[in-house]
C-alpha cells in the first residue's frame, strides 16, 4: 500500500461516517469497534447496549485490532460512557477484559455488589494487576528506601570510601584548604552510618477511598505492602471515607488489602488524621503520607490543627493529591494552600517517582515536586 493510500485509510478510520463506508475487511471491523463506543446515537453508532454477548464480541475485536495500551483506554471509556459496570459482575465478562489499574478500581467499587460467582473472577483480575505492579515497582522501592536508611545516619568513622559524604566532608574541612595546592586536607571525615536491622522509621499511609481516588487506592495498597515487607520500617495503612478502616493487618497480601477498601462515599479527612495521630509513637522518626484530593466533608479547621500539631511534634507530613499516572488531578486548592502555608507540601506523584519520594523523605531532604509529578519516569 502506497503512502497516499495509507493516509487515506487512516483518515477514513478517523472520520467514520460516510468515509468509513469505503473500508473493507479488518479495517471495517476496526471502524465498527470504534463506532460502537464513540459514535453515540449517530448513523452508525448502535452502541453496545446491555447485551453481554455483544460486549464480549466487542472486547474480542478491540484486543485483536489495537495494542494493549489502547485497549485499556477504550475499556475505561466504555465503562464510563456506556455504563457497563453491571456487566462486569458476570464472570464471562471479567475473563474477556484486559486487566489494568482502572479496571481494578471499577471492580473494587463494585465489591459489595458482586455475586459469589463473579468474586473469584474479580480476584483473579486484581491479582494479575497487583503482580504486574509489584514486579515493576517493588525492587526499586526497596533499593531506594534501603539506601536512604543507610545514608540517613552520620558517622565520623565511615568504614568504606563509598560511605563518605564528600559534600559534608569538604564543608567540615574548609579551614584546612591549601591554596598552593588548590586542595582541602580532610582531617575529619563525615560519612553515612550503616545501621542495624531494627525499626528506623514509622510510615503511616492514610488513603482517601472516595470514588475519584480509585487509581491512587490501588497503587497505595501495593506500595504499602512493599514497605511493610521491610523490617527497618513499621508501616501502617489506613483508608477512609466518612469512616476509617485500618488495613495494616492485611499488608502481607495486597489483594486482600484492596478488597478491604470500599471505593465511593463521602470524605472525612479530619477523622482519619485523628485516628492516624494515635498510631504515631516516635514523631521524629515518622513519615505521615496523606493521599487525598483534600475535598473535606468533615471539620476543616480541626483537620488543619491536627496536621499542624503533627508537624510541631516532629512528624514529617506529606500530602499526595494523587498517586497515579492520570495526569494533573482535581483537588481542593484552598486546603492545599493552607497546608503549604504551614510547611506541608501537597502535590501529585507518579508511581514511578514514589521510591525517590520515600528516599527523600527518609533523608529529610528536599525533592523536586515537578519531577515527582512528571509522567513517564
Amino acid at each position: 500500500m502506497g503512502h497516499d493510500d495509507e493516509r487515506a485509510r487512516r483518515w477514513r478510520l478517523a472520520l467514520g461516517g460516510a468515509a468509513a463506508g469505503q473500508l473493507e475487511g479488518a479495517d471495517a471491523r476496526m471502524d465498527a469497534a470504534l463506532a460502537a463506543l464513540y459514535d453515540g446515537k449517530g448513523d452508525r453508532g448502535a452502541g453496545l447496549g446491555a447485551s453481554a454477548p455483544r460486549v464480549a464480541r466487542w472486547l474480542g475485536d478491540i484486543r485483536e485490532y489495537f495494542p494493549s495500551t489502547v485497549v485499556q483506554v477504550m475499556q475505561k471509556d466504555a465503562i464510563e460512557r456506556l455504563d457497563l459496570t453491571r456487566l462486569l459482575l458476570e464472570p464471562e465478562m471479567l475473563e474477556a477484559v484486559e486487566p489494568d489499574v482502572h479496571l481494578v478500581g471499577t471492580l473494587l467499587s463494585l465489591n459489595r455488589l458482586m455475586p459469589d460467582r463473579a468474586r473469584e473472577s474479580a480476584r483473579a483480575v486484581v491479582r494479575k494487576v497487583v503482580a504486574e505492579l509489584e514486579s515493576r515497582l517493588s525492587r526499586r522501592t526497596r533499593a531506594a528506601v534501603t539506601g536512604a536508611l543507610d545514608r540517613s545516619g552520620r558517622t565520623h568513622r565511615p568504614r568504606r570510601a563509598a560511605d563518605i559524604d564528600w559534600g559534608r566532608t569538604i564543608r567540615a574541612n574548609l579551614r584546612n584548604y591549601l591554596p598552593e595546592r588548590n586542595t582541602v586536607v580532610p582531617s575529619r571525615l563525615v560519612g553515612y552510618a550503616r545501621r542495624q536491622q531494627a525499626v528506623q522509621r514509622e510510615v503511616v499511609l492514610c488513603v482517601d477511598q472516595s470514588g475519584s481516588m480509585a487509581a491512587s487506592v490501588v497503587y497505595s495498597g501495593v506500595f504499602a505492602a512493599v514497605l511493610a515487607s521491610m523490617r527497618s520500617l513499621r508501616t501502617s495503612l489506613v483508608v477512609f471515607d466518612t469512616a476509617v478502616a485500618d488495613l495494616t493487618d492485611r499488608l502481607a497480601d495486597p489483594v486482600e488489602v484492596l478488597f478491604g477498601t470500599q471505593l465511593g462515599g463521602g470524605t472525612d479527612i479530619n477523622r482519619a488524621v485523628a485516628y492516624c495521630q494515635g498510631l504515631v509513637t516516635r514523631p521524629a522518626d515518622t513519615i505521615f503520607l496523606l493521599i487525598s484530593d483534600l475535598y473535606e466533608g468533615g471539620v476543616r479547621e480541626e483537620m488543619l490543627r491536627r496536621v499542624a500539631a503533627m508537624t510541631a511534634a516532629g512528624v514529617q507530613v506529606i500530602v499526595l493529591l494523587a498517586l497515579s499516572d492520570d495526569g494533573a488531578p482535581q483537588y481542593d486548592h484552598d486546603n492545599a494552600a493552607a497546608l503549604a502555608a504551614m510547611g506541608v507540601p501537597a502535590f501529585a506523584c507518579t508511581p514511578d517517582a514514589f521510591p525517590d519520594l520515600m528516599a527523600a523523605a527518609i533523608e529529610r531532604r528536599s525533592y523536586d515536586q515537578i519531577r515527582m509529578a512528571a509522567p513517564g519516569r
